[in-house]
């Protein structure tokens, strides 16, 4: 579904202040996956999934959704991708204040021409039936997060990317998040690449990666992920 062929980011433009993101990335993502990008800070996971998800543009390589190469798009033709194909929850929940639950949610459900009633199956299953006429600033964190992955989820998205979801929550808020984000991966095969520095993470992913200074050092299908990151992190890899 996602193909990533030397993909490199570099930040700075004179020689002295020149530093790279990403470093030759090649990565291919099958539908219906569910991915974890692990590393510390500094690694380059969110500038990966920025550019996997067409929110920014690698200096060179290219990135192909289905045979479409996204990094040749502009103007309109990318903000149709983008409208089509990618949802995107974000670590701060960037919710729109003056707007209750149904109205964020509402919101993006329009580019999927979403009917009322699907959005408040969406709003269900999400544990925010009581919560639909609620401002954001009536809800918990771990609520809002929940809002926001809704609102990702009303596009109807090929692909949901979450760059460290579970980070400004508690754990129970934590688990209940990344419980939705998995039930949709098995129910809907919903393809999901989830950014964290939490390795317990990776233990509902089908396959792990971990990266360090821009480049990816090891790209596993699930077996002893958890294992695999451990050793990494004694050997210093990550």
């Amino acid at each position: 579904m996602i193909t990533a062929r030397g993909v490199s980011k570099i930040f700075g433009e004179s020689a002295t202040s020149k530093r790279y993101g990403l470093r030759d990335i090649n990565l291919d993502i099958k539908a219906g996956e569910f991915v974890v990008i692990l590393g510390h800070s500094g690694a380059g996971k969110t500038t990966l999934i920025n550019i996997l998800s067409a929110l920014d543009s690698p200096t060179m390589g290219s990135i192909e959704y289905d045979e479409t190469n996204i990094t040749k798009l502009r103007g309109r033709k990318l903000t149709k991708f983008r409208k089509e194909y990618i949802g995107f929850v974000f670590q701060q929940f960037h919710l729109v204040e003056t707007l209750t639950t149904y109205e964020n949610i509402e919101f993006a459900a329009r580019m999927s021409k979403a009917t009322k009633h699907q959005i408040r199956e969406l709003l269900a299953r999400m544990g925010l039936s009581s919560k639909e006429n609620d401002y954001p600033f009536q809800l918990s964190g771990g609520e809002q997060q929940r809002v926001a992955v809704a609102r990702a989820l009303a596009k109807k998205p090929k692909v949901l990317f979450c760059d460290e979801p579970t980070g400004a929550l508690d754990e129970e808020n934590g688990k209940m998040v990344l419980s939705l984000i998995n039930g949709m991966n098995k129910q809907y095969g919903l393809t999901v690449v989830i950014v964290t520095h939490n390795p317990m993470i990776a233990s509902m992913a089908n396959r792990i990666i971990t990266m360090k200074n821009g480049s990816i050092i090891t790209n596993h299908v699930k077996r002893a992920q958890l294992d695999i990151y451990t050793d990494n992190i004694r050997e210093g890899v990550v």
